[in-house]
């Protein structure tokens, strides 16, 4: 099935306030990193989503940590992606543990094909009811769309940090301060912002106010 939203729509004219707002809403507030809660990793192929997790570790951020993905059934997976069995949450706890991230504070589930059924799933997993403070890895790109997804289905009332990672399209470096400077990255970007549009509509995550 094909994404309702391609991943890179051709982006109009627009003026540098409209861009300014488009950054915000897709790369999401600019934050520093802190403890949190719960370490919640979206699920992808990309190298940067099991090493950003590492990293956030190591710097203890992380109380516990959430692991999600199935296998997407949309994506393209990373170009250094030579799995053809294990789940995407497979792979990514591999990371982890070899890196040295002890067992007993990871949880993951594995049947997630998409952003909202990471978080989702995760609900059937873990428990939030106490939570006050997530960081949450992904691409630089999506932060936007995958904080709107987990206020939704968790709490706006919990606090929500972006840990995130720049991706390289044909490469194109593909972040918060270069996008609108090549035509990957303004493709890019303006399908998020479609996508933060529609599935606001749909109710899948928090809309746009």
């Amino acid at each position: 099935m094909k994404p309702v939203i391609p991943k890179e729509p051709s982006m109009p004219e627009l003026s540098i306030e409209e861009m300014t707002y488009i950054s915000t809403l897709v790369f999401g507030n600019k934050q520093e990193p802190e403890l949190c809660d719960v370490l919640f990793i979206y699920s992808g192929t990309h190298p940067g989503h099991w090493e950003k997790a590492i990293e956030a570790y190591q710097n203890g951020y992380a109380k516990s940590i959430i692991v999600t993905g199935g296998k997407s059934l949309t994506g393209v997976p990373h170009p250094d992606w030579d799995k053809e069995v294990e789940s995407e949450a497979d792979v990514i706890l591999t990371y982890l543990l070899e890196a040295g991230v002890p067992q007993d504070i990871i949880t993951y589930e594995k049947k997630s094909t998409n952003t909202l059924e990471n978080v989702l799933y995760a609900k059937e997993v873990y428990d939030f009811s106490s939570t006050k403070s997530i960081l949450f890895v992904c691409k630089s790109h999506v932060a936007g769309r995958q904080y709107r997804t987990l206020a939704k289905h968790l709490s706006e009332e919990i606090r929500y940090i972006p840990y995130t990672f720049d991706c390289y399209y044909n490469d194109v470096r593909v972040g918060r301060d270069n996008w609108m400077e090549s035509e990957e990255g303004r493709k890019r970007v303006w399908g998020e912002y479609l996508r933060i549009q529609h599935y606001g509509e749909l109710g899948h995550i928090l809309p746009v106010k």
